[in-house]
């Protein structure tokens, strides 16, 4: 099947995204995977912050941040998958040029609806990722949508494999059902 043509970027949201500062950052975040795949290994997906055409590596600043995102996907999931094993990590990343859009009213200049911020609705914050990536930011710190706090989103191709490294692995899995149970309360 033939690739479809890419729609031409908006030049005024490339202009936004231009003008905030390509800003250094070194810090520890989390990451949950299943058993077996490799933590810092990233991938391209149609989500939030990706539009299917580069790689990218979701992080959270929290752990729980982490496990929420992943309980959202799996959430979606005609049957919850229980049997699968899901560990935390965190890791240690170190990035050069790094977009900072910490809080809503920075989203809404950007043109993203905040009040659905929480929907899968991934009209405006692609495009905003996907013009980040175009102009050469190697991740993006955004909202996290299912949990108080941020998200670290890397674009993986932009960052030597050194400086994104596993610092620690949690011995046990995550325990889906205590966590559903303690969020029912």
């Amino acid at each position: 099947m033939p690739d479809r043509p890419r729609p031409a970027r908006d030049l005024q949201l490339l202009d936004a995204v231009d003008a905030f500062r390509r800003e250094p950052l070194g810090a520890e975040v989390w990451r949950v995977v299943r058993v077996g795949r490799d933590p810092v290994l990233g991938s391209p997906s149609l989500s939030r912050w990706c539009n299917g055409t580069f790689d990218v590596l979701y992080t959270s600043f929290e752990r729980d941040g982490a496990v929420a995102q992943i309980d959202s996907l799996l959430s979606l999931q005609p049957v919850f998958p229980s049997k699968m094993r899901w560990f935390a990590h965190k890791l240690k990343v170190s990035c050069a040029a790094t977009l900072k859009l910490v809080d809503m009213p920075t989203l809404t200049r950007l043109g993203v609806n905040t009040d659905r911020y929480t929907e899968r609705n991934y009209t405006q914050t692609q495009p905003i990722a996907d013009a980040a990536y175009f102009l050469g930011f190697d991740g993006l710190i955004a909202p996290n949508a299912r949990s108080p706090g941020l998200n670290l989103v890397l674009f993986t191709e932009r960052i030597a494999p050194a400086r994104i490294e596993v610092v620690s692995r949690e011995d046990e899995p995550i325990d889906w059902d205590r966590r559903r149970k303690r969020a029912r309360r």
